[in-house]
């Protein structure tokens, strides 16, 4: 079995109000309650981002998600409508643009508790091997 992510923890002042916020964008699944103390948005058949309320200071995570151009179409229609700023950039001003990264798509948005999100239609995540910059890692990309 190869590994794979499964689920991750988001910190969140209301779960239930963070949870229902993105999976309304991304037009997934979500639950007010999960296992234990989570509120999980179901992502795909393997991964979900479980929610957790806290009133304890937590670090803003930055999250990914590569979509298909009708999805991101889809999305952005969605995030527009809700008003919600976005950007063409990872750092800097709210432009409202949608940066033709790699051949394809992106934009980033932060939600309340201050998560950034990202959506692209092209990964940069599996890059040719040859620039791979540790190339002499057993670990690196083949």
């Amino acid at each position: 079995m190869s590994i794979q992510l499964d689920h991750t923890i988001v910190p969140s002042r209301d779960k239930v109000a963070a949870a229902r916020m993105l999976a309304e964008l991304l037009d997934v699944p979500w639950a007010p309650s999960g296992i234990g103390p989570f509120a999980p948005v179901y992502l795909n058949d393997g991964l979900t981002l479980d929610f957790i309320e806290t009133d304890k200071a937590f670090p803003i995570y930055h999250f990914c998600f590569r979509v298909e151009d009708a999805a991101f179409d889809a999305i952005l229609g969605r995030i527009r409508a809700a008003g919600i700023a976005f950007r063409s950039t990872v750092r800097g001003a709210d432009d409202g643009q949608v940066s033709p990264f790699m051949g394809g798509r992106s934009i980033y948005w932060n939600q309340p508790d201050g998560h950034q999100w990202e959506m692209l239609t092209v990964s940069y995540a599996r890059q040719d091997p040859t620039t791979v910059a540790n190339a002499g890692d057993s670990r690196a990309l083949a």
